[in-house]
């Protein structure tokens, strides 16, 4: 029993490391290829009831943005080690390139 309990869980662990749906992929790699493009930025700041402020800086930078790596480059390469075919479409022709 407990050898069938842990083969299944084997299995199901395999098959969670096995390549997305095409969708899917295209999808979680477009946060990549807008790093890549230029960094990312907020600042919040916040005032308490009892008069306490506060700050909070948060900054989002890539290596491919560093390495000047062209955008649809770094998306046609994350949906492909995701998904493992290549994006229906570049990630120039996105709505979301143009952040």
């Amino acid at each position: 029993m407990i050898r069938a309990a842990f083969a299944l869980g084997v299995l199901l662990l395999i098959s969670a490391c096995g390549p997305m749906d095409l969708g899917q992929a295209e999808r979680a790699c477009v946060a990549d290829a807008q790093l890549a493009q230029h960094p990312r930025g907020s600042v919040a700041f916040g005032v308490g009831s009892g008069g306490q402020t506060a700050a909070t800086i948060s900054l989002g930078i890539s290596t491919d943005y560093l390495q000047n790596r062209n955008p649809d480059d770094v998306f046609a390469a994350c949906v492909q080690q995701r998904a493992g075919q290549p994006p229906t479409r570049p990630f120039s022709a996105m709505p979301g390139s143009r952040m």
